[in-house]
């Protein structure tokens, strides 16, 4: 029977940070501390890198840098002081995502719906929203409440992990059980990832309609075929186009407004 994730610790944590704000102004309950979220998601990078295809295109992965280096002085000062690392895997699903601990993973499929550094950022943007807002430790503490458990012990030494889990640990960080599968948010956090992501984009001087223009193209992109993942594990995607492009009025100013103090993206294609 598996043992709740370092019980004692979770406990105490638990009473620390139980009731917590989300940057979006909304109550999440989060029983687990940053520092044990940061140590699951690195640990989750390092088994990805070891099991999925990295790209070997040396220009994809400058251009992913270039994105996640532009949005960082953006973020709050926490999440700025991460470690942050940028991988990209030889994956034809247009998609990408980030893990508590400052891991980013960009599909090399993203680059066929993502055509400028504008609607590659607003991808990026979106998925850093989701570890600044805290989104996958909001899972795993509801997870724990429902009397799922991890044993933290195991997956941070990793090589005495059970397989069970390995399944529980990618589960609560998003992750399928095929590595680098996604697996969907709830609609609260996507739509929350949503509104920071695009501020995100825009303080940091990239176009906020480039994140119109990127579920534009993902549309397009599902019409001659299967559709991308992507757009069966977020909410309704012409929704989310109207409502990125409702804020597009206000958010431009803030990109032109960064743009003069100095933040301007080059991040080529």
């Amino acid at each position: 029977m598996l043992r709740f994730l370092a019980l004692p610790l979770v406990l105490a944590s638990g009473l620390l940070a139980g009731c917590a704000t989300s940057p979006t102004g909304r109550s999440q309950f989060i029983a687990v501390g940053d520092a044990q979220m940061n140590q699951l998601g690195a640990t989750a990078f390092e088994r990805m890198k070891q099991a999925d295809t990295l790209a070997r295109d040396p220009r994809r992965l400058a251009t992913a840098q270039c994105v996640v280096e532009a949005l960082k002085p953006v973020l709050p000062p926490a999440a700025q002081r991460l470690p942050w690392e940028v991988q990209v895997f030889e994956d034809a699903n247009p998609n990408a995502f980030a893990l508590p601990g400052g891991k980013v993973g960009v599909n090399t499929g993203l680059w066929s719906v993502a055509r400028s550094q504008d609607e590659l950022a607003a991808v990026i943007a979106h998925e850093l929203a989701h570890v600044v807002a805290r989104h996958a430790a909001e899972r795993v503490s509801q997870q724990m409440a429902a009397g799922v458990a991890l044993e933290a012990a195991q997956a941070y030494s990793g090589a005495r992990s059970s397989p069970e889990n390995t399944r529980l640990l990618m589960g609560a960080l998003g992750l399928g059980a095929q590595l680098g599968v996604m697996l969907p948010f709830s609609r609260t956090h996507e739509t929350e990832a949503d509104l920071l992501g695009q501020r995100y984009m825009a303080e940091a001087g990239f176009d906020p309609e480039g994140a119109v223009r990127l579920w534009q193209n993902m549309l397009r992109a599902s019409s001659g075929g299967r559709p991308p993942q992507i757009l069966s594990t977020h909410p309704d995607p012409q929704n989310r186009i109207a409502a990125l492009q409702a804020r597009v009025p206000e958010l431009r100013p803030v990109a032109e407004q960064a743009r003069a103090g100095g933040r301007r993206p080059a991040c080529r294609m």
